[in-house]
């Protein structure tokens, strides 16, 4: 009888995966980081090479070597170009965990982010307190690197969108699919979730909303894997009593996190689910000219930029203004834009001025912090694009059957 190999150590990991890059530079032109610095510490090889010396013990995990691993923004688009199919999502994940947490993470930051009822008393008394109003002058205080000043600048108060119909014709016999909300979106995207329920409802669909927390996203990519261990069971658990067949979320950030937790679960973004049945929905025309913004995770984890253009031309008179490629990230990237505020901003530069050229009314994007990181953006320049999720526009126009 065969012997069962005994599991490879984290380092022996991180070291056969990093062995998988041929060092061929194919990634460089698509990396954000490495267009932003030019610094090869900055690309994906360079960041391999990183890893594999820390991995070997050839290199400890100083402070000038660890911010070239700090800064990456986990965008992917460098997995999807590479020719010898390196998994750097998980060389990632796994060399952070064995580096640790940064000691500049706001960790009382993050924590309240990953508590919604937390946010939902921050945005009461925000809203009582009139803060949109009077936070820039608040923020100006703080320094230009503060995580706080960051948080600021990207509050808003959210957009009050009429709840959609409910459509009809509910059956048990129906595919269930279940809704997981987050943390921060189940907060800040709360239409957006509203409106993937009612779509879904009218293609055919039973919805189960999960309880709202955080799936762990934040800490898998700070470093903490014990948290995010927690988190992940935390998801597994409520799954499991879903009795659902397959899990969504309309915050395409989540996806990864959750398909690592669910690994033999199909988890999509919602989008998918209603290309499949889109001849079941019919739209009222719209005449408005929108720019689409694809968040990385929308185009590199969820692969379903395809199903939401597809959706989208099923609303007549839109006019659809897709954002070209690159610039390839807004530099929002989950917590970076907290962390790394300066290199955020000059991020999303690039991606204001594609969006400014194509002279929409409004903007269209399906992640959360992608939008309020861009909406921080445009008061600075004085733009008014509003922002809206894109499930949020399709359920405005969706007509629903008597």
């Amino acid at each position: 009888m065969a012997l069962e190999k005994p599991p490879h150590t984290r380092k022996q990991k991180i070291a056969s995966l990093a062995d998988q890059c041929v060092q061929c530079g194919l990634c460089l032109p698509t990396c954000p980081t490495y267009g932003l610095d030019g610094n090869e510490a900055e690309s994906p090889r360079g960041r391999i090479a990183i890893a594999a010396a820390l991995a070997r013990g050839d290199a400890e995990p100083t402070e000038a070597l660890r911010i070239h691993l700090d800064h990456c923004l986990g965008c992917l688009n460098c997995q999807r170009v590479c020719p010898a199919n390196v998994k750097y999502d998980e060389l990632l994940v796994e060399t952070r965990a064995l580096i640790g947490p940064s000691p500049r993470r706001p960790k009382q930051l993050l924590a309240m982010l990953k508590q919604p009822s937390l946010l939902r008393l921050a945005a009461r008394v925000g809203g009582s307190t009139g803060l949109a109003h009077w936070k820039q002058r608040l923020a100006d205080r703080l320094p230009a690197t503060s995580a706080w000043r960051s948080a600021l600048e990207t509050w808003s108060e959210p957009a009050h969108v009429a709840a959609p119909p409910v459509p009809k014709n509910q059956h048990a016999d129906q595919p269930a699919v279940a809704l997981f909300p987050g943390c921060v979106a189940s907060v800040e995207d709360e239409a957006a979730e509203r409106a993937a329920i009612t779509l879904l409802q009218a293609a055919g669909y039973r919805v189960e909303r999960l309880p709202a927390f955080c799936c762990g996203a934040m800490d898998l990519h700070g470093g903490d894997m014990d948290t995010a261990d927690r988190l992940a069971e935390r998801v597994r658990d409520s799954w499991q009593r879903s009795g659902a067949t397959q899990l969504i979320s309309v915050t395409p950030g989540c996806l990864g996190t959750l398909r690592r937790a669910l690994p033999d679960v199909t988890v999509s973004d919602p989008v998918t689910l209603l290309a499949e049945r889109r001849d079941r929905l019919v739209f009222r025309p719209l005449e408005r000219r929108v720019a689409v913004h694809l968040p990385c995770t929308q185009l590199n984890v969820a692969r379903s930029e395809s199903a939401l253009q597809d959706l989208l031309r099923q609303v007549p008179s839109l006019d659809l203004a897709m954002l070209p490629r690159p610039p390839h990230c807004c530099g929002a990237a989950g917590s970076h834009m907290l962390e790394f505020p300066e290199r955020a901003a000059r991020l999303r530069e690039g991606v204001l001025g594609q969006i400014a050229r194509l002279a929409p009314q409004q903007l269209l994007s399906s992640n959360i912090g992608c939008r309020l990181h861009l909406a921080a953006g445009m008061d600075k320049q004085g733009e008014q694009w509003p922002t809206m999720h894109p499930l949020t526009l399709l359920a405005q126009q969706l007509e629903i059957s008597p």
